[in-house]
């Protein structure tokens, strides 16, 4: 299966995307289950299937390029929109947490920022859960560690790592909207529906300080590569943990409604957390100091 990952990297862009927008049809006619999912999720955000049935086939793409993006040595082209928000923080000394819902091609978000800045400022962290499949740990391990990505474990120990690097005026990355364990999240309104939302992300700003960095990586027509668009967060982030974690929701509704057609509206957003011991999620900050 390594060898067919390996094969499929070595294909044009346009051709994985037009690969992939075929698979993501196939996906969305074969499966009642996520096809009704979709259209609720994106029904409760105030979009009908006619608005957003591109991302049907842009699903599709996000599994096409995925090898790509793992194996080949360089990312595809990728512009880079906003730079100067970056810019800004580290011109402060701050750390830097760069969050991305799943819209677009987020895997080349954070190959992207390191490729732009990482020389300077040191790698970018992000957390990583090998795959259960031996063939696509494997992969996926060569495919996290990349030039200037840092890929820690999602474990207690993972979530130190990343508070250090930060405090050492780093960047981490992350994806807030992403479902973490019981006991690891709080309860906030996604789209005016309770959805069970890691409290990392806002854990890791209030203890180190760090700027937000809000990121949305466009996918652009005909495989001509991505343009990366780049912001700050439009208020600092509240000292309360729950209000903090009601802005951030806020802000991937924001991102999400600037390419409704790239988002993941399949992505199972509401479900229930599933049960897993705390040391081992890696999904919320240690309280201060024991980092």
């Amino acid at each position: 299966m390594s060898s067919l990952f390996r094969l499929v990297s070595a294909l044009p862009l346009w051709l994985l995307h037009v690969i992939g927008a075929a698979l993501g049809w196939v996906a969305f006619c074969a499966s009642p289950t996520y096809r009704r999912r979709f259209i609720d999720n994106a029904a409760r955000a105030g979009y009908a299937l006619r608005d957003v049935r591109a991302a049907i086939a842009h699903a599709g793409r996000m599994v096409a390029e995925a090898p790509r993006l793992w194996l080949r040595p360089e990312p595809p082209a990728c512009e880079i929109h906003g730079a100067e928000c970056v810019q800004r923080a580290w011109g402060q000394g701050r750390g830097i947490v760069f969050l991305t819902p799943h819209i677009g091609c987020f895997e080349l978000s954070v190959q992207a920022a390191a490729r732009r800045w990482s020389p300077e400022h040191g790698p970018i962290t992000i957390l990583y859960r090998p795959a259960r499949q031996r063939w696509l740990a494997e992969v996926m391990q060569t495919a996290r560690n990349r030039p200037g990505i840092q890929a820690v474990p999602t474990t207690l120990q993972g979530v130190r790592q990343m508070i250090k690097a930060l405090r050492r005026g780093e960047a981490v990355g992350l994806l807030p909207d992403q479902v973490p364990p019981q006991g690891l999240g709080v309860w906030s309104p996604f789209f005016g529906r309770p959805a069970y939302t890691m409290t990392l992300a806002a854990r890791l700003v209030q203890q180190t300080g760090a700027a937000v960095i809000l990121a949305r990586c466009e996918r652009l027509p005909r495989g001509r590569g991505y343009v990366l668009h780049l912001e700050d967060l439009p208020q600092p982030l509240a000292p309360t943990l729950d209000a903090a974690v009601l802005q951030l929701n806020q802000a991937m509704e924001y991102l999400i409604r600037q390419s409704p057609d790239q988002y993941l509206w399949g992505y199972a957003r509401y479900k229930q957390p599933r049960a897993e011991m705390h040391t081992s999620a890696g999904t919320d900050a240690p309280p201060e100091g024991r980092a």
